[in-house]
């Protein structure tokens, strides 16, 4: 049987505290010269900012920091409804109203007389009713412009995916992820000496990493959670290698790479 959640408790106390927010937000924008002087492209950098630092925290894994980060997230959001508020445009209701509106509709398994047996069904009328909301001529017309490069391969591989253009197996990827590495060794040896199309070479090289990401999705792996998981590695263990040399009066700029690489084998074992 499946189990119901237990009702929510703290209700009342979410909704006062969204209200207390709310009023803060309405003193701030009225008396605080800061507050007084924002708009909405003079956030835009601060958001993306604060949206990293969030990612930061998922990261880390720590819990603290997340509820730290979720509030400095939504305070930007009540930010803009309420500069929205101020030329008619929206506020906070219409913001969220419409939300609700949007979560419904792309929900009829929920709200609805249409099955979705697994995740994948879901994600796919998502896609499709997405799709039919806002008009697009493309399925792909959803990924925005601005994503890093990384993070808009697996947005625009998973809306391929939610209307069926996909493989069918994890092993043909990975063939594909082979015959583009093949490819690019082919086209630019390693070994050789020959001047290489910058170009061709960059266009190869974006198909092969476009690949990895492909295969990586097949097998639940974030692509994009992967490679800062290993830069903050990287990170950690150089940083080490700074500190330990130092500690020994040595400077990097004046040791060989084999000197580098007995600090660097001590920080992998840490």
């Amino acid at each position: 049987m499946e189990k119901i959640p237990a009702p929510d408790l703290r209700r009342e106390e979410k909704l006062k505290a969204f209200d207390r927010l709310l009023t803060i937000m309405d003193e701030l924008r009225e008396n605080c010269p800061w507050d007084k002087k924002q708009t909405f492209e003079t956030l835009r950098h601060l958001t993306i900012e604060e949206t990293y630092e969030l990612s930061d925290a998922i990261l880390e894994g720590d819990k603290d920091e997340i509820k730290e980060e979720v509030g400095d997230l939504m305070l930007h959001l009540v930010f803009y409804s309420r500069i929205g508020s101020e030329t008619g445009s929206f506020d906070v209701a219409d913001v969220i109203d419409a939300l609700c509106e949007k979560l419904i509709n792309r929900h009829p398994h929920i709200y609805g007389d249409v099955k979705a047996e697994n995740e994948e069904v879901v994600k796919q009328n998502w896609e499709k009713i997405k799709l039919k909301e806002k008009g697009n001529k493309s399925v792909l017309g959803g990924v925005p412009k601005t994503l890093p490069a990384l993070v808009k391969a697996i947005r625009i591989q998973d809306k391929a995916r939610g209307v069926g253009f996909d493989w069918e197996e994890k092993q043909q990827v990975w063939e594909k992820v082979e015959e583009e590495m093949q490819e690019f060794k082919e086209e630019f040896n390693v070994s050789g000496e020959k001047e290489i199309d910058r170009e061709k070479a960059q266009g190869e090289f974006g198909d092969l990493l476009f690949s990895l990401v492909n295969y990586a999705r097949f097998i639940d792996i974030d692509p994009e959670e992967a490679l800062e998981r290993t830069n903050k590695k990287f990170i950690k263990r150089f940083q080490y290698l700074e500190q330990e040399s130092a500690k020994e009066g040595k400077s990097l700029g004046e040791m060989t790479l084999a000197e580098m690489d007995e600090y660097w084998n001590r920080a992998k074992k840490l």
